[in-house]
């Protein structure tokens, strides 16, 4: 079903039937299971910026399905204004998203956030086409995106996959795999999570591959096979180069153009 502003689509979970009070309640109690800062719920409840962004969210999403739009973008701008995230009042976000410290965080309007998410400072779910319609991504349950990572377009992030830090995601990544780099490329697929947290969670984003490093190693590795396999060997007395073994015929010349 194509998306209509204001209407819901067929996705992540998006809390439907969830009271605002229950909601809020599970996006406070999430952060002690993310965060091993977190030391009370009162401290949570008040100086939490994502969690005020998601409370303010939560609030002009429902005026936003009940077509007061320009209140909505009211509530959402002053939430901007107050905490530094920008979530569009009409994107769907499920139950017990955690923003970790907030900071320049962006959510466009036909996002689509699956439950138990983690996004860290400077994420944005952004949109690639001015055409309206679905244009930003869709993240299925128990995603993680690291810092400052932006996701763009309609692409969907399946459950349980991981987007490493700075990392330009323009395609879709399949659940359990970690995707690095400009653009994203997937390192690693992963079906079963190894690293979890007393609660269940694996918040372990910082462990992922290096891809250029393990292509430099692989590089390496090739060179020194090809080496062996041609028996270079170093002459240690020529003045040019280390590898007069294998240097142009007129070497002698070279040699004697260099003590001149």
């Amino acid at each position: 079903m194509p998306y209509r502003g204001g209407q819901r689509r067929a996705g992540p979970r998006g809390g439907g039937g969830v009271s605002l009070i229950i909601a809020i309640r599970q996006d406070i109690q999430c952060v002690f299971e993310r965060d091993p800062a977190a030391r009370s719920f009162f401290e949570i409840a008040t100086i939490y910026p994502g969690v005020h962004a998601l409370i303010w969210y939560r609030i002009a999403n429902r005026l936003w399905h009940a077509n007061w739009r320009y209140g909505a973008r009211f509530l959402s701008w002053f939430a901007r204004f107050l905490t530094n995230v920008d979530i569009h009042p009409g994107a769907t976000i499920g139950k017990r998203l955690f923003i970790d410290h907030g900071a320049g965080v962006v959510i466009g309007e036909t996002a689509e956030v699956g439950d138990g998410v983690t996004l860290y400072h400077g994420v944005t779910l952004g949109g690639t086409t001015w055409n309206k319609g679905k244009r930003h991504p869709t993240l299925d349950d128990n995603v993680i995106v690291g810092a400052g990572a932006k996701i763009l377009g309609a692409v969907r992030i399946g459950c349980n996959a991981k987007v490493g830090a700075n990392s330009v995601v323009v395609g879709n990544v399949p659940s359990g795999a970690t995707v690095v780099g400009v653009p994203g490329s997937i390192v690693r697929r992963k079906d079963k999570v190894s690293y979890l947290d007393p609660h269940g969670i694996d918040l372990n984003h910082h462990l992922i591959p290096d891809p250029v490093s393990d292509a430099i190693a692989c590089l390496i590795k090739r060179v020194e096979t090809l080496e062996a396999a041609l028996n270079e060997e170093k002459d240690d007395d020529c003045d040019v180069c280390d590898a007069a073994d294998v240097c142009e015929p007129d070497a002698d010349l070279l040699r004697e153009a260099a003590n001149a």
